[in-house]
């Protein structure tokens, strides 16, 4: 309770906090940056500020697909602000900031927002935006990441799709954590990341609220509304588990859930390699329709129907739990170190394969070295792949985690694990290079390194083994009689479906 007389000040004392409150003038530094300096992407993210919390809560009517949404951001600037960029594909119909409203003017997902007053280092900021739009009709430079489906919508893309759905700091180095709140009609279901706090019903609808109280990407953080099936129960350690299967799956749905349900056995795999799981919640989505590749999305990763329209298929699900270690937890500082992802997320298939007795990752190594020298696929440079091949088959998803297994070669398999462990606990909810990462290697085994990262990640060419390893090769009985590991043709399948992401 406020007592009358704390309410008062003199006259002389409000005016040196009304200068203190707003300079004669403003310098140029007072204004944040529209890009956080990703060369891939240097329209991503924004400076001058860092976002602690996002509080997303909408209404969507799938039938014509019309959202409303209020999103209010936490962040603390970085520096003096009189004008910071936010990024967001839909023009708002109004923004406060602290409470004030503000001007804006967007251009493309660029969103640039000037306060009443000037922000000071430091000093929490609350940020409100409220907008309306259809989303399916958003379109920035041919780009459009909403998924409309015939009975609802996916916000689900990498790198993009925040814009299309929330305003944010739209770049992996600005985590937060999140609350999304979404109504829809009854008989529809809205998903999202994290534990689902609740849903309440009144005059028609029905609304899912879900919170990720772990620090989150915001590519990461996903939206899935339409006609779903929950099962709900107990994931690995005691966890909540959601799982969400489209209505309409088919012949692929016993498939789906066969593979799926495994995510808390996949992750008490995962764990022996990578350490504890970080987040709070475990669980996956496979939606009927509008998505085709899968993706990482925290806590919930959503799967394509089409992984599973040949039977089951687990090795994409450890993939993308792989994930929630390598990328979601540990991310990339900028979009080249793409392979501390994808590399890493693809090689997890590699040791469950050998785990399950379908094909040792050395065997899958050689299988694919097999692939001649003169061939293309060998020129893309997987330690800085360039936009246009960040999610290239050959070169980041099997060169990738063709260049870990020669890192667990020349370490063994003992450092091997205690460099993965040590990555993810000294790195967890952070941002990472590759650069950090080959440190780290050398320091916990002792070796020069290298050569080996340089050969395998930053030089176009297929790389040439060492006399011994290739003498190795040369005896081994699978190569001569030329098998393909039994995980093979599954792996690949499930790799040429992800790379419709690149594609789409």
């Amino acid at each position: 309770m406020l007592r009358k007389n704390s309410l008062r000040m003199g006259a002389a004392a409000a005016a040196a906090i009304a200068l203190l409150a707003w300079p004669a003038s403003a310098g140029p530094n007072t204004v944040g940056g529209a890009g956080i300096g990703d060369e891939y992407y240097p329209g991503d993210g924004n400076t001058g500020y860092d976002v602690s919390h996002y509080d997303i809560r909408l209404r969507y009517q799938p039938a014509d697909d019309k959202l409303w949404g209020t999103t209010v951001i936490t962040a603390k600037p970085t520096q003096r602000l009189t004008q910071f960029n936010l990024d967001f594909a839909i023009d708002p119909k109004s923004v406060l900031v602290n409470n004030l409203p503000a001007k804006f003017t967007r251009t493309g997902t660029e969103l640039q927002v000037t306060p009443a007053q000037q922000l000071y280092q430091n000093l929490l900021t609350t940020i409100v935006v409220e907008y309306e739009a259809t989303p399916s009709t958003v379109v920035v430079n041919g780009e459009n990441n909403w998924k409309r489906t015939s009975d609802g919508a996916l916000a689900v893309d990498e790198p993009h799709v925040a814009a299309w759905w929330f305003p944010s700091n739209d770049h992996p180095t600005d985590k937060a954590t999140f609350d999304v709140s979404v109504s829809v009609p009854d008989g529809t279901t809205a998903l999202s990341n994290g534990k689902l706090l609740g849903r309440s019903s009144l005059a028609g609808w029905t609304r899912w609220s879900w919170r990720s109280a772990k620090p989150q990407a915001t590519y990461l953080t996903f939206l899935a509304v339409g006609k779903y099936e929950l099962v709900t129960g107990t994931g690995h350690k005691g966890q909540p588990l959601v799982n969400a299967y489209g209505a309409n799956l088919g012949d692929a749905e016993a498939a789906a859930k066969a593979s799926v349900e495994r995510t808390p056995e996949v992750i008490a795999f995962l764990e022996d390699y990578f350490g504890e799981y970080p987040f709070e919640a475990q669980g996956g989505v496979v939606p009927s329709y509008g998505l085709g590749f899968a993706l990482e999305n925290q806590t919930r990763p959503v799967y394509s129907p089409a992984f599973f329209s040949a039977g089951s298929h687990v090795s994409v699900v450890v993939h993308e739990l792989a994930h929630q270690w390598a990328g979601d937890s540990v991310s990339v500082a900028k979009w080249r170190n793409i392979w501390l992802n994808e590399g890493f997320a693809s090689y997890a298939e590699w040791l469950w394969s050998e785990a399950k007795g379908e094909g040792t990752a050395q065997e899958i190594f050689d299988h694919y070295y097999q692939r001649p020298a003169e061939d293309p696929a060998w020129q893309v440079v997987t330690g800085d792949p360039t936009p246009a091949k960040l999610f290239d088959g050959f070169g980041v998803y099997t060169r990738g985690p063709m260049a870990l297994h020669q890192l667990r070669l020349a370490v063994g398999d003992d450092n091997f694990k205690k460099i993965l462990k040590t990555w993810n606990t000294d790195k967890k909810y952070g941002n990472a290079t590759i650069e950090e990462f080959i440190a780290l290697s050398e320091k916990i085994s002792g070796k020069p390194l290298y050569d080996l990262f340089q050969k395998w990640l930053f030089t176009k060419g297929k790389p040439q083994l060492s006399a011994d390893q290739a003498a190795a090769r040369a005896k081994a009985p699978g190569v001569r009689a030329n098998i393909v590991p039994k995980s093979v043709p599954k792996i690949e399948a499930g790799h040429a479906i992800m790379h419709n992401l690149s594609n789409k």
